[in-house]
């Protein structure tokens, strides 16, 4: 086993990684309510980028606050998702297959 090209081979798949996480900053999901009344965008890497409530919204508090919740885990589950993906797919197409590491790529 050629521990320095492996050692290289990891050191460029950090690299590829931080740069896939840089891009996942752009990468912009939209989710909202049923009915439009809220809207709210997150990055691929789960940071929140606006929320929008519609004024009907504002006069009932309970409601609110059950269409936040809901619409932002939403909104992150899809963002998880897209990173967990993206980000694996870097981990996989570089990194050296190491005997018995075979299993965590599954």
């Amino acid at each position: 086993m050629d521990l320095m090209g492996m050692m290289g081979k990891l050191r460029d798949t950090q690299l590829k990684i931080e740069e896939t996480k840089k891009r996942l900053d752009t990468v912009l999901i939209d989710e909202q309510s049923k009915d439009g009344l809220l809207k709210v965008t997150f990055t691929a890497n789960t940071l929140l980028k606006s929320i929008v409530i519609d004024e009907a919204l504002l006069e009932d508090k309970e409601q609110l606050e059950d269409y936040l919740i809901l619409v932002i885990n939403k909104a992150i589950e899809k963002a998880s998702e897209i990173n967990k993906t993206e980000l694996d797919a870097v981990a996989k197409m570089d990194m050296p297959m190491i005997p018995g590491m075979e299993d965590m790529f599954k």
